[in-house]
């Protein structure tokens, strides 16, 4: 079963829906678009032995099909050692369910009810939550009675996942199936009660079943996020690498889980799957379950890499998210940009520039109270201020800010709006609550430096913010800024990989978005293509070279 040209055969002699596409291995690109063809565009080319969305690609055309059997055939064989290939007609705008099954050597199985991951960013999860909003009693009945019967057919004895596609009018086709413990596994236990690793133990040891189809239950809503060190800027998420100097996790937390072998100082490499951690809230319904989740993103310490909660924050909280108008394309379809992070409304926007003015303040205090230290050999003029005049600059928009403050508690006049802002204001606290108007932030103060450049997590966005007294701003204008680098002729390294092929050498012309290399990082494929039409001047990496993020790749003239 863990084969998917095999699986699939075996699938439709149980009787199970199935996608429509070819059912052999595809033995070249030739073949490949023809066979394409035959099925009707567009097509998924998918690696037999694949798992974790490796080895896929989706074509729309002759020249697509070509590209996608060669990228899908070097990962299959760069991350499983097997290049076979099928070919299936790609189902447009699915939900990707999957039904979770238990079965012992006894010939019994239980179907677990469904879990929704129809988040996904290059066909590998980011999101999942069971049940699912979409399913009705019926249609889960009759996944789950085929997911059953697959498995009694195979005579499968342990935990296991049967895939499917759903569309929009709930018709549902066989996927694959997972021969093992889902990383997902844990929502069904939440909202079942189930504990799947010791029912797996237990049919591992021979014991029958405990429990009847009759017993499986579905209480409360459980949400799963994927925590992973990558840069969700990056094509919603390219690998980071790097060393976790800070890392805590948001168990103090009421209905959360989270599931890690991570420590601080550990080594996030290029080589290996870049997840950090499977981050789980239970609640009653729901709602409950993703406002947890809310607080769950906020409240976890993660320094050292760049990390995808932004991304993950925001889809949680996105209307069409809220709503179960989603689908495999969900990313691609609500930011058809690419991710930007969180956009502020005013007054969210009037909230940070009035907690990073308060931080500002606060931090200014703490300086002066150690100046003024009894004990201190130098004579300190006590400076007398009752409002701090700031100028905030904010995404390019430049921000007059006046603060004065009682004890923990701030008065804050952002462009004419006055705000109450109050604080513990521990500065060396990695999280702080701060209560703006009556609204409970937690906000993460990842640096502030002396020249005022601070970068706040905020919603789950880091924004960077600059922050002047009012004299400072007006002499800073007689600063010369650093001009910007011209990149268009410039194409470096998105990401750390290994560089797998070179297209190009010094002297070719290429045209705008030709390849020029590939880079392989976390066992996918990338192709870098050029940014303009010119001529190569210069090529600085070759294949097998490991790069870093941001390494010159090659120059154009």
């Amino acid at each position: 079963m863990g084969d998917k040209i095999e699986s699939k055969l075996l699938a439709k002699k149980a009787k199970v829906n199935t996608i429509p596409g070819f059912d052999g291995v595809v033995k070249d690109a030739d073949e490949a678009v023809r066979i394409a063809r035959e099925i009707g565009y567009p097509v998924m080319i998918k690696a037999s032995a694949g798992g974790g969305g490796k080895g896929m690609r989706i074509a729309w055309d002759d020249e697509e099909t070509r590209d996608g059997f060669r990228f899908s055939s070097q990962e299959a064989a760069s991350s499983f050692g097997d290049d076979r290939l099928l070919i299936e007609k790609f189902i447009d705008n699915p939900r990707h369910i999957e039904i979770q099954v238990l079965g012992d050597k006894h010939g019994n199985a239980l179907w677990l009810n469904e879990r929704e991951c129809s988040i996904q960013r290059r066909n590998q999860k980011v999101v999942e939550e069971a049940p699912s909003i979409f399913l009705d009693s019926e249609t889960r009945r009759a996944m789950g009675e085929q997911a059953v019967a697959l498995a009694k057919a195979v005579n499968y004895s342990s935990a296991g996942t049967v895939e499917f596609l759903v569309d929009s009018k709930k018709n549902f086709y066989f996927l694959e199936m997972n021969t093992r413990l889902q990383v997902e596994h844990p929502v069904t236990e939440c909202i079942t009660g189930l504990d799947l690793v010791q029912e797996m133990i237990r049919v591992a040891k021979g014991y029958p079943l405990r429990h009847k189809q009759a017993d499986i239950p579905i209480n409360g809503w459980a949400v799963e996020c994927r925590v992973y060190a990558e840069d969700p800027y990056k094509s919603f998420g390219l690998p980071s690498v790097g060393r976790l100097s800070q890392y805590q996790e948001p168990i103090h937390l009421p209905g959360v889980r989270v599931d890690s072998g991570i420590q601080p100082g550990s080594d996030i490499s290029i080589y290996y799957d870049p997840m950090i951690s499977k981050l789980i809230t239970y609640g009653s319904d729901r709602t409950e379950a993703l406002k947890r989740m809310e607080d769950a993103l906020d409240n976890y310490i993660i320094r050292g890499v760049t990390h995808n909660i932004a991304l993950l924050r925001e889809v949680i909280i996105n209307s069409r998210f809220i709503k179960g108008d989603i689908n495999t394309k969900f990313l691609s379809d609500v930011y058809p940009d690419g991710f930007k992070g969180h956009k502020l409304t005013e007054s969210e926007r009037n909230q940070l520039l009035a907690i990073a003015s308060s931080l500002f303040v606060a931090s200014q205090l703490r300086a002066q109270h150690f100046q003024e230290h009894e004990n201190s050999r130098v004579p300190i003029i006590k400076p007398q201020v009752a409002d701090w005049e700031l100028s905030v600059k904010l995404h390019d928009e430049v921000h007059t800010v006046v603060t004065s403050n009682n004890g923990p508690t701030f008065s804050v006049e952002v462009d004419g709006s006055k705000l109450n802002v109050s604080s513990t204001w521990n500065l060396a606290s990695p999280l702080l609550s701060v209560n703006v108007d009556g609204t409970q932030r937690t906000i993460q103060c990842l640096s502030r430096e002396a020249g005022g450049n601070m970068s706040i997590q905020f919603l789950g966005t880091v924004y960077k913010v600059h922050i002047l007294t009012k004299l400072a701003a007006e002499l800073n204008q007689f600063m010369l800024e650093k001009a910007a680098e011209d990149t268009s002729s410039i194409l470096h390294s998105p990401m750390p990989g290994v560089v797998v092929a070179v297209s190009v050498k010094p002297g070719d012309l290429v045209a705008e978005g030709q390849e020029i290399c590939v880079i392989e990082a976390m066992k996918m494929q990338n192709s870098m293509t050029a940014g303009k039409t010119g001529k190569v001047k210069s090529v600085h990496c070759k294949a097998g070279d490991t790069v870093g993020e941001g390494d010159l790749l090659v120059e154009l003239e």
